[in-house]
């Protein structure tokens, strides 16, 4: 990691943004960190091997009307923001007849709308320097809809299509994109599930728990970040089924219904 790259990352308090911060720390990057815990979010600092170079911006990416504020803060403590690594988000548990429809705005709030404010916000510095690099982590539910997860895999679709025009349209400014999209990842996000109502599932799934490690999941985003591939995909065998909808979507669809991966 080059010691002049600065490095935003969103959902920077626990799980794979943890991790990630903590890599790129030691590879000598400068950081921004954001969430919505400060108290968190500090103690990550004075765990960087040299906390003078991260820099701490607590925020809840939901709040779109501060996104113009908050990238214009994230550039101040080293003068400008080279790759927006955004990886805030929320996930659900219940089926589609079960989930109010307030649920669905939630999601689609922080991950969809909270990811395109800021990445508005911060486009025309990036266009300016000719130079720029999203890095969006997604899932393999922004390829493929699972039960359980309508309102997540949309929000994540819609990433894959937003990012997709931007990437097209950033190419002759220098702006690249990267789509991360990780499969089970041993993390808390299923602590804070919605449930169908709007309340917290409060359980870990047990695939979570086996998939990999955030510092696993990590260390291959901060290669991207080096690399800049268009996508990358990160997980155990539960990845194939990206291939499965492009190369076999019959199979796929055959063997869906028969999954219920909680």
């Amino acid at each position: 990691m080059s010691n002049e790259k600065v490095v935003w990352i969103t959902g920077a308090s626990s799980g794979i943004g943890e991790a990630l911060a903590l890599e790129l720390a030691r590879g000598g990057a400068k950081l921004v960190l954001s969430a919505r815990r400060a108290d968190r979010l500090e103690a990550l600092r004075l765990r960087c091997p040299d906390p003078a170079r991260v820099a701490v911006l607590p925020l809840d990416v939901a709040d779109t009307t501060r996104a113009k504020e908050h990238a214009e803060t994230a550039q101040v403590p080293f003068g400008r923001v080279d790759v927006m690594v955004h990886n805030a988000g929320i996930t659900q548990r219940s089926l589609v007849v079960d989930t109010a429809l307030d649920v669905d705005r939630r999601i689609m709030e922080v991950n969809y709308f909270g990811v395109v404010a800021l990445t508005k916000a911060l486009l025309p510095s990036m266009i300016a320097r000719k130079s720029g690099h999203f890095v969006v982590v997604s899932s393999v539910v922004g390829y493929v809809g699972t039960q359980q997860r309508s309102a997540y895999a949309a929000s994540k679709h819609a990433l894959h299509g937003f990012f997709e025009a931007l990437r097209a349209e950033g190419h002759a400014d220098g702006v690249k994109v990267t789509m991360v999209c990780p499969g089970y990842v041993s993390t808390d996000l299923t602590l804070s599930a919605l449930r169908g109502d709007g309340s917290v599932h409060g359980e870990r799934a047990a695939s979570n728990a086996a998939g990999m490690s955030p510092a696993q999941c990590a260390h291959r985003i901060a290669h991207a970040i080096e690399t800049q591939p268009r996508e990358v995909y990160v997980g155990g065998r539960e990845v194939a089924a990206i291939y499965l909808r492009r190369f076999a979507p019959g199979l796929l669809a055959r063997i869906l219904p028969r999954v219920n991966a909680t």
